[in-house]
């Protein structure tokens, strides 16, 4: 072997040797100390292996990014190290960290969705909880090519984020958790409520329509299934469902009752000038509303007006309502099956 050769070589295992030596010395010196609390790192997707050491030398639950390198490459793990939000007890060895990073042992959030939230609602809480922009969710959630691209051929995912608790991962892109949550509700609502749809002649879009409106009207469990045989009925009669949520949600900044002067408002969710379902859902229904939607009541109520408790009263005809719209609310509303 040439003498140049065999120097190389030399140079390249003392070199290898002090890495090793290295990387064995910072893997027992941990970083930090004892009684420190957690240290949290959010390390940015797109960044290769050097920005991810970087970030975790930032963040001190590491003292060399070299040793930290250098420790991964041992093991193999370069190409592995993921992105996200991690949090590391105090002292933190460096094996420890790596194989976290390795293994994206990501920080879990739980985020609660409740029924009958819309869109701009799932937004802000996500904003809030600093998981996803809330602007760029709810526009990617109203954009139809979006809704494609997650296989529903609707010109929104209003009514297709189940609500639900999830667990997320701080880093992942609005649309992704756009697609979680519509794969939740393809869990609830399948190929025996496609049927069950198809059976009562209305399409999967129009059962989550009405189930939305369901939704934001019932109260008490137990009133759901009569609520839907109210606009079922009305919906067979082709009668407006004089639905005073589908009014509101084109005004979600009103408060207080609706007016005279609301009911008039032209507007495609103006379920009073406008006969049938609205464009689509008003809401997220949850499990409960859409299974109302799909099995009404055998009621031949056409009209309901709330109680002060919540509940509802039904009537079949139009004076029967009347009477208890007086008795209930103290003054005549216009029509109104809610």
């Amino acid at each position: 072997m040439p003498t140049t050769v065999r120097m190389a070589a030399l140079w390249a295992g003392v070199l290898l040797a002090a890495a090793g030596s290295t990387v064995a010395l910072l893997a027992v010196r941990p970083a930090g100390a004892n009684g420190e609390p957690p240290r949290v790192v959010v390390i940015s997707p797109g960044g290769g292996a050097r920005q991810i050491a970087g970030a975790l030398a930032e963040g001190g639950v590491i003292r060399s990014r070299w040793a930290f390198l250098a420790l991964a490459a041992l093991r193999g793990d370069l190409r592995l190290l993921k992105p996200g939000e991690y949090e590391f007890t105090m002292p933190a060895t460096l094996p420890e960290v790596e194989a976290k990073v390795a293994e994206g042992r990501t920080v879990v959030h739980l985020v609660t969705f409740p029924e009958g939230f819309a869109v701009r609602e799932v937004a802000a809480r996500l904003g809030a909880e600093g998981l996803a922009d809330p602007d760029r969710l709810e526009a990617l959630a109203r954009d139809a090519s979006v809704a494609r691209r997650l296989g529903l051929d609707v010109p929104s995912l209003e009514g297709y984020l189940f609500p639900d608790t999830y667990r997320f991962n701080r880093g992942m892109t609005e649309e992704e958790i756009l697609r979680l949550m519509v794969g939740r509700f393809r869990e609830v609502f399948g190929p025996a409520e496609e049927e069950r749809a198809q059976a009562l002649g209305l399409d999967r879009h129009a059962i989550v329509t009405l189930a939305s409106i369901i939704e934001k009207e019932a109260r008490v469990e137990e009133e759901r299934p009569l609520i839907s045989a109210v606009f079922h009925n009305r919906l067979r009669r082709n009668m407006p469902l004089q639905a005073d949520p589908s009014i509101l949600y084109s005004f979600p900044e009103k408060r207080g009752r609706l007016t005279r002067a609301d009911l008039r408002q032209p507007d495609p969710y103006n379920t009073y000038m406008n006969p049938g379902l609205p464009p689509g859902p008003i809401a997220n229904p949850g499990r409960a509303s859409m299974r109302a939607a799909l099995e009404p009541a055998p009621a031949g109520y056409l009209y309901f007006v709330a109680r002060k408790d919540g509940t509802h009263a039904f009537s079949r005809t139009l004076a029967e309502h009347e009477r208890a719209v007086r008795r209930f609310q103290g003054s005549r509303r216009e029509g109104g099956s809610g």
